[in-house]
């Protein structure tokens, strides 16, 4: 499993360790990710996604998982949310 959020696209980045003695090593620093079941009000089901812990707080500031995923860009996205994303809109669109 990769270390990519699914909503986001934050993944891992790579730097270095620099000592007192200013050596330094490669290190890698890893996101934040959390298992959250995030709920969408337009399909009225629940989704277990791997997300960043600033993605979860985007997600609330936003006003819920159906609301940042329609104004989220899909490059960013992961498949299964670029698919969640696609029923979203369509759902949404249904409805109107």
């Amino acid at each position: 499993m990769s270390r990519v959020c699914e909503l986001t696209g934050k993944g891992v980045m790579t730097g270095n360790n620099v000592s007192h003695a200013n050596n330094k090593t490669r290190r890698r620093f890893l996101p934040n990710l959390c298992q959250v079941t995030l709920i969408s009000d337009a399909l009225g089901q629940r989704y277990r996604l791997r997300v960043s812990a600033h993605a979860l707080r985007s997600v609330e500031h936003r006003g819920g998982l159906d609301a940042f995923l329609l104004k989220a860009d899909e490059t960013e996205l992961s498949m299964r949310a670029r698919l969640l994303r696609r029923q979203i809109v369509k759902k949404t669109a249904e409805a109107a």
